[in-house]
């Protein structure tokens, strides 16, 4: 599994998950402590996961995450730090997962593109961002 990890300073903005090969054991992209828990588990087949659901804990949580999977199509994507300031572009194809935790982005369509995006929700709108 290869990584592409965009950072301004000491904060990371996003990670970028490279499409291909997959890892043969459980890996997490995002660490323990990130908002968002992303990664990839893997299991034998026979393997059972018990039935199960999760407990409600209170979170608190500033900002949203997200996670988008580019379905099909290529897009570049701009990066920007917390003051909106530009800090990369990259290229996005299919199989790319990103896992955007901080900072600001933009897309460019580069084909016609479909993306599966994850985020935290209730979506209140527009008026959630702020555009610059």
């Amino acid at each position: 599994m290869t990584v592409d990890v965009v950072r301004s300073g000491d904060a990371i903005l996003c990670y970028i998950v490279r499409g291909g090969e997959l890892p043969a054991a459980t890996a997490f992209v995002t660490p323990h402590d990130a908002t968002l828990q992303v990664g990839h588990i893997v299991h034998p087949r026979g393997y059972e996961i018990a039935r199960h659901e999760h407990r409600p804990e209170e979170r608190h949580i500033t900002g949203t995450a997200e996670v988008l999977l580019v379905q099909r199509g290529r897009c570049e994507m701009d990066v920007y730090d917390g003051r909106q300031r530009f800090v990369a572009t990259r290229e996005l194809r299919v199989g790319d997962i990103v896992v955007i935790l901080g900072g600001g982005h933009g897309f460019r369509m580069l084909e016609d593109t479909v993306l599966l995006e994850v985020k935290e929700g209730p979506y209140g709108g527009v008026d959630e961002k702020v555009l610059f």
